[in-house]
């Protein structure tokens, strides 16, 4: 190994900052730090609950497989869609998903432009996170257009009949958003990677392991060189990705915000939808890292105080949201239009009404409760709150989609809209997609940065 490898001191980044508290449990040192993390994926026997979580989700991923064929086969009409209701669950999930993204982008770029260093030991599995969401979120507005084999319509790209995509149109724009933001996500968390897979390439027993972490390492060998680069395109991407974080949750709200239904169109859409993206996604960040960190035993690095971080974000972002809830009301009023005024009491009194009310409950009521440090240090009752949270942002893109629809500007046109079975099943499916990759991630690459772990020792044990 040479003596700028990434295992020895010298192969630590040249600008790590050392003047912060350690923001992980003291009696580490370089060498633990790779050795545990690193053994995840090297030396440790993969778990049994690890076959037995891999097991179900490949199942519900099976199942949207199937589900798919189905699709494909009879068409959009098994789904619960109708005359008003043409948009529905597909939708409401496409919208789900693509929040649950944001939290990993604002944690890798955003938080490292911010020089936060807690945001180091949950990057690396937050950025495979957004990942997984991206890809979920990206099926259902290609199975929704009712032919989907001809998605490739969306993109300009030079054809013989000279025909363009309509460029006014949102579904264009969320093309061009999300496929701009999956790519510079990819980029993000691949040279993110780097550094750590030559770890993984030096420390590997078979040959195989060798020489696939060695192609993917990029001949990394941790020379003064290859940091500099490595930085320069770390804080490239990162300020290349902070933008995302705002825009892309932007253009998705434009798909309602700039038509003229009651309920959509408002202005107050972009920053609301943001803010419930970072909202979503930071509970699932909770979901996730309180059972990774018991079931892998790394609570010295994912520790009270990161869990207590997210759950602080948390509370102020569901406060931009409950200021947003209280401004659609109040605009509903003040506007003196009888369709926004009938709209939103239609949301509180009408058919669906059990909905409206549990989002109020689940997004602005119980939340509160992490006011209370007591209530953010207890990791059960934090994680039955996230997924209350996750619930609750479901149920917010139900309720604005469903209830704006399902009562047109004429009585002649109303109409209900129910969900199928198909639609239950291409939502649980995607679950079983994410959960499927989220687990292969967690047993073939390091969940938790290693090279910027070790920039998070005291000065005392840098210099050992």
């Amino acid at each position: 190994m040479s003596p700028a490898s990434p295992e020895t001191p010298t192969g630590r980044p040249p600008s790590a900052a050392l003047a912060d508290p350690p923001v992980i449990a003291p009696g580490h040192t370089f060498a633990t730090i790779s050795d545990k993390i690193s053994a995840i994926v090297l030396t440790r026997g993969t778990p049994l609950g690890w076959f037995v979580g891999f097991g179900i989700a490949f199942a519900f991923m099976m199942l949207f497989l199937m589900t798919v064929t189905w699709l494909l086969i009879k068409g959009v009409g098994i789904w619960g869609i109708n005359v008003p209701v043409a948009w529905g669950f597909a939708i409401v999930n496409f919208v789900w998903w693509i929040g649950i993204g944001h939290a990993g982008t604002l944690i890798s770029a955003i938080l490292l432009l911010l020089h936060q260093r807690w945001r180091m030991s949950i990057n690396r599995f937050a950025e495979a996170m957004t990942l997984f969401a991206v890809a979920c979120a990206g099926m259902f507005p290609v199975l929704h257009m009712g032919r989907p084999w001809l998605a490739y319509w969306l993109f300009p790209y030079p054809n013989s009949m000279s025909i363009w995509p309509q460029f006014r149109s949102p579904l264009v724009w969320d093309v061009f958003a999300v496929s701009t933001y999956a790519t510079v996500s990819a980029l993000f968390w691949f040279v993110g990677l780097v550094p750590d897979l030559a770890t993984l390439r030096d420390r590997a027993r078979s040959t195989t392991g060798r020489v696939i972490y060695g192609v993917l390492a990029l001949g990394w060998r941790g020379s003064a060189r290859h940091w500099a680069r490595y930085e320069a395109a770390y804080l490239l991407l990162a300020g290349l990705a902070t933008p995302l974080v705002i825009s892309v949750h932007t253009v998705v709200s434009f798909d309602f915000a700039i038509a003229l239904v009651p309920g959509w169109h408002s202005t107050i859409f972009p920053p609301y939808f943001v803010a419930g993206a970072i909202y979503s996604g930071f509970a699932m960040v909770l979901t996730l890292a309180i059972p990774i960190r018991a079931a892998y035993g790394l609570k010295d690095f994912i520790t009270d105080r990161h869990l207590e971080n997210m759950a602080k974000i948390m509370l102020a972002t569901g406060l931009i949201v409950a200021y947003g809830y209280s401004m659609e009301a109040f605009i509903s009023w003040y506007s003196g239009n009888t369709y926004e005024r009938f709209m939103y009491w239609n949301r509180m009194t009408g058919p669906y009404w059990p909905a409206f009310w549990a989002l109020i409950a689940t997004n602005i009521v119980t939340p509160q409760l992490l006011w209370l440090k007591r209530v953010r240090h207890n990791i059960p009752l934090l994680f039955v709150i996230s997924l209350i949270v996750n619930t609750g942002m479901w149920l917010e893109r139900f309720v604005i989609i469903v209830t704006s629809l399902h009562r047109d500007f004429l009585p002649s046109s109303w109409g209900m809209y129910s969900p199928t079975m198909w639609d239950w099943f291409t939502y649980l499916g995607t679950m079983g997609l994410f959960v499927t990759l989220l687990l292969l991630f967690l047993r073939f690459l390091p969940m938790i940065s290693i090279f910027e772990m070790r920039t998070l020792l005291p000065e005392s044990k840098v210099k050992e």
